[in-house]
């Protein structure tokens, strides 16, 4: 049986969900109806800067995601080596972790997996990452998209699919316009391959193929 299968909305497909080697890679997600805006401040407000679980609301749908292990795994070789090629490369990039992005008016808010800013002075997202293993949820890229992200990145089954604000609209890439030259093809090999044990000789590896700008 194929693992994905695609999804009727403007995102990358949807994986179906299914058990990592561990037993402990799938995602556990929640998702709640007629949730309305002030409840979804209350609940962000009580969660405070605790990392997890991640939650996004989208028109009335709270998501409540807590990750896996294998989740934190890919997020963060995606992260160490996406900095790494940045840096080789002499690009500018200021990284926000998971901060939470959020906009009333549009009843719109998320907490990516990663939000770079590559605009000197800029203070919001031109990059949002965000690592999917499970089927369900609210549409993510619709949140970004009022959240006018100008490119959102998603990992799906070791897949990294590229979006590209235009005109209001989600245009699917083949190449990142933000980090321009990074050949994603890369990026998905080596997590796909990395001991997790090796994380850091895994990222040296990489800089050691990067030849820097003059």
């Amino acid at each position: 049986m194929d693992i994905m299968e695609r999804s009727e909305r403007s995102g990358p497909p949807i994986p179906i969900p299914i058990d990592w080697r561990d037993g402990g890679g799938r995602d556990q997600v929640v998702v709640l109806h007629g949730i309305s805006w002030e409840q979804y401040d209350a609940i962000h407000r009580a969660k405070g800067e605790a990392p997890r679980p991640i939650i996004a609301y989208l028109d009335g749908e709270l998501e409540i995601v807590t990750t896996s292990t294998h989740h934190e795994f890919v997020k963060t070789m995606l992260a160490r080596l996406v900095e790494a090629y940045a840096e080789q490369m002499r690009l500018r990039l200021n990284g926000y972790g998971m901060a939470t992005l959020r906009k009333k008016a549009r009843r719109a808010g998320a907490e990516p997996d990663e939000w770079y800013v590559t605009q000197k002075g800029g203070k919001t997202p031109d990059l949002a990452i965000e690592v999917v293993f499970t089927s369900g949820g609210v549409d993510k890229l619709e949140i970004y998209r009022r959240l006018k992200v100008p490119e959102v990145w998603f990992w799906v089954d070791g897949r990294i699919w590229i979006y590209r604000l235009v005109d209001a609209t989600y245009e699917q890439r083949a190449a990142s316009t933000e980090l321009p030259g990074i050949d994603l093809g890369v990026i998905e090999r080596i997590i796909a391959t990395a001991d997790e044990d090796e994380q850091t000789e895994a990222v040296r590896a990489y800089r050691r193929t990067l030849k820097p700008r003059g």
